[in-house]
């Protein structure tokens, strides 16, 4: 199985997203607020907001600002600001298939900006359920690689802890999960002794294509103006990238 960060793009982008590090912290602040208000405001009564917590903190985010957020919005200083999740879905460049996670507080604003995007950049806002059917919703648990990595010692924890399958990058571990699995292989991972440094749920093509690195690079440029946007959450794609072309993506 190839990794997740061939399509979305929070990942493997370090540079860029070092320099976008404040707007990084502000969707995670959003995210949290969102889960803290629909639910319990303690993340240990709140599988959710967990989630949240422990995703800002993989990306290093103070926890004054998690404990904010979720003061906000048990009512310490709340604007009355009502959030609501949306996906929108089109093709980039190519026709690579693009799947946009936002969460917004103005419809209307954020439909403008993402419509813009697409037409400024090669790209064609489609219809719901236009590219959906091409991504698979899974579980993503992510794990420090030990020094003394044992790739069968950590198999047996894996299969034990409830997960379907991992994958092993240079410093980093990830653990594929069913959706709704996250939590209880999370924590039998970490009851096994394992090192967990985050989890989410993410979107996996389900047919990854192969695209030149010119085409690439257009592509690019639209997912990172979707990012730009404070609204938007995650991007997805579709496109099977090799080392060289993600090597020459973040050159």
């Amino acid at each position: 199985m190839s990794g997740h960060s061939k399509w979305a793009t929070t990942k493997h982008r370090k540079g860029a997203q070092d320099a976008k590090r404040s707007a990084l912290f502000g969707k995670l602040t959003r995210i949290i607020y969102v889960a803290a208000k629909e639910g319990d405001p303690n993340p240990a009564n709140n599988a959710t907001l967990k989630a949240a917590v422990d995703k800002a903190k993989s990306y290093s985010l103070p926890k004054d600002k998690i404990d904010a957020a979720i003061a906000k919005a048990s009512g310490i200083g709340a604007d009355g600001a009502v959030f609501e999740e949306i996906v929108y879905e089109g093709y980039g460049p190519a026709g690579v298939p693009i799947y946009v996670e936002v969460l917004t507080d103005n419809r209307n604003r954020t439909a403008a900006d993402v419509r813009s995007a697409f037409s400024k950049h090669g790209g064609n806002l489609g219809t719901s359920g236009s590219v959906a059917f091409q991504f698979e919703r899974r579980g993503q648990i992510l794990v420090e690689k030990a020094a003394e990595f044992d790739e069968d010692e950590f198999m047996m924890a894996v299969a034990d802890a409830g997960g379907e399958d991992f994958e092993v990058d240079d410093d980093e571990i990830s653990v594929w999960t069913k959706p709704d699995e996250v939590a209880i292989v999370r924590q039998g991972l970490r009851d096994a002794g394992v090192e967990v440094t985050g989890s989410d749920l993410v979107m996996i093509a389900t047919n990854p294509q192969e695209i030149s690195t010119s085409d690439a690079k257009k592509v690019m440029r639209l997912i990172e103006r979707l990012e730009e946007s404070d609204d938007v959450q995650t991007v997805y794609h579709t496109m099977d990238l090799t080392d060289e072309q993600l090597d020459e993506l973040d050159e």
